[in-house]
């Protein structure tokens, strides 16, 4: 008895939620799905089967076949290479924009959080003020001023993203800052940089992360409308808003730039937002499942 007892090592924190996460089927189908759109756009120049850009010989707005199978549009341009080379341009907007909102949203949610008073009170006037302005409004004053580009549209969404963050650290921020062992260690003379870095950042990174993933679609989706109406990636960059632009403007000869434009925003927002539902389970204490 004393050597089973002895033998029996604790599950680490990783298995744990690695079995709670196999144990959820959407969760899973989520995984999946992200794990797919995230080796397509690693390896997108390898798996793209032509030049996204390249010109074909062959039919124009052709239907799906051997040779391209999502089709070619109107410039006879391989449907799938676009769209997989698309895919690298949507992540590297979605990772660049949420790590600057991030890191900037995480910043100043702390300091409105456990600064003074009156500090918190003018930085909760400026998040309002940014939130008050609709993304494509504030999106065409940006490109207004700067014109439209693929950094265009990540100041864009990365500037209206940062308040949303913000709020959430701030929230969390006062809800610790009078817990016991916060008064304690202040009690002991740690000082405020200490606090926010050991005491309080671990505690308000994980919900941050995960509702930073079931932000992807949203950002990947943003990208997508400013490129449709021409004011985020500029032609001929296969962006999935400048193939959906493309197709709309072609649907009476073929619905398949339209329909392989549209298919992977969806496959993006069904893969991330599973994903993170199941995570927020697993990591909620409040909404966490039996298992």
């Amino acid at each position: 008895m004393a050597e089973t007892t002895a033998s029996y090592k604790e599950p680490s924190a990783l298995r744990v939620y690695a079995g709670q996460l196999r144990r959820n089927p959407m969760g899973m189908l989520g995984l999946v799905l992200v794990l797919i759109v995230v080796a397509t756009a690693i390896f997108a120049p390898w798996l793209a089967p032509y030049d996204p850009n390249q010109i074909m010989l062959g039919p124009r707005m052709g239907a799906p076949s051997a040779e391209h199978w999502l089709g070619t549009d109107q410039l006879g341009r391989d449907l799938l290479s676009r769209v997989i080379a698309g895919g690298r341009i949507a992540m590297l907007v979605a990772v660049a924009t949420l790590g600057a909102a991030l890191s900037v949203g995480l910043a100043l949610g702390l300091i409105a959080g456990y600064g003074p008073r009156w500090l918190d009170n003018i930085l909760l006037l400026i998040f309002d003020a940014v939130r008050s302005f609709p993304v494509i409004v504030f999106g065409l004053a940006v490109v207004a001023l700067v014109g439209p580009s693929l950094y265009t549209v990540i100041l864009v969404v990365a500037i209206t993203s940062i308040p949303i963050y913000a709020r959430i650290v701030r929230t969390q921020t006062q809800a610790l800052r009078g817990a016991e062992f916060i008064l304690a260690e202040r009690a002991m003379g740690a000082s405020t940089l200490r606090i926010l870095g050991v005491h309080v950042l671990p505690n308000v990174l994980g919900p941050l992360l995960i509702l930073a993933s079931m932000d992807v679609p949203m950002v990947i989706a943003t990208e997508a409308g400013l490129s449709f109406l021409g004011m985020g990636v500029r032609p001929p960059a296969p962006s999935w808003g400048t193939i959906l632009n493309d197709g709309y403007n072609f649907i009476r000869n073929s619905p398949w730039p339209v329909i392989a434009g549209s298919a992977p925003i969806i496959i993006v927002t069904l893969g991330f937002t599973f994903l993170g539902e199941a995570l927020r389970d697993i990591f909620d204490p409040k909404l966490r499942r039996n298992s």
